[in-house]
């Protein structure tokens, strides 16, 4: 997985196309487990063709799911999501502007900040998918980077979210 990430941030990089680090590895990035799923990327919606030109020309095969909010890169049997709409909302350049720059495997990329990370974790939760083990882990790892404030006022009405973050206040993982 490391090298999909390190081939696909680099054509994306050689390609000018505006992309940010996101999901597990972001959160690796600052310190949380490494990720063993896939590598997610997120680029704005307005770039979605030259991120997928750019991806293919450097060996990737497209794939392109019913799903209308990303499209699917593989190299070597290892998944890439490269999303450009987050819960629901297109990714547009201003999202980009809020992820940090950081050293990640020897490329210069951007890495969406843990708190962005943790809330749309956190918003993804539903009665189809509600795996707390997976992500206490992650928000064990990253929890003083976390604005935990701010996580609680944008996962306010969602139920799922509300009870992991009540798991981890009953923990005593964060304050």
């Amino acid at each position: 997985m490391r090298e999909a990430l390190r081939h696909s941030a680099s054509a994306l990089k050689a390609a000018e196309v505006p992309f940010a680090l996101a999901g597990s590895y972001a959160l690796w990035v600052f310190g949380g487990p490494e990720g063993s799923h896939d590598v997610d990327l997120v680029v704005p919606e307005a770039s979605v063709e030259d991120a997928a030109e750019a991806l293919a020309a450097a060996g990737f095969e497209i794939e392109r799911p019913p799903e209308d909010w990303l499209f699917k890169a593989w190299r070597q049997g290892v998944l890439v999501d490269v999303l450009h709409r987050l819960l629901g909302a297109p990714v547009e350049s201003a999202c980009l502007d809020g992820a940090e720059e950081h050293d990640v495997l020897g490329i210069r990329i951007r890495v969406l900040e843990p708190t962005v990370v943790m809330i749309t974790k956190l918003l993804s939760l539903s009665e189809q998918y509600c795996d707390f083990g997976a992500l206490l882990p992650y928000a064990r790892a990253v929890r003083e980077q976390i604005d935990w404030q701010r996580v609680r006022a944008e996962t306010a009405d969602h139920p799922f979210a509300e009870t992991f973050v009540h798991l981890l206040d009953s923990l005593d993982i964060i304050g």
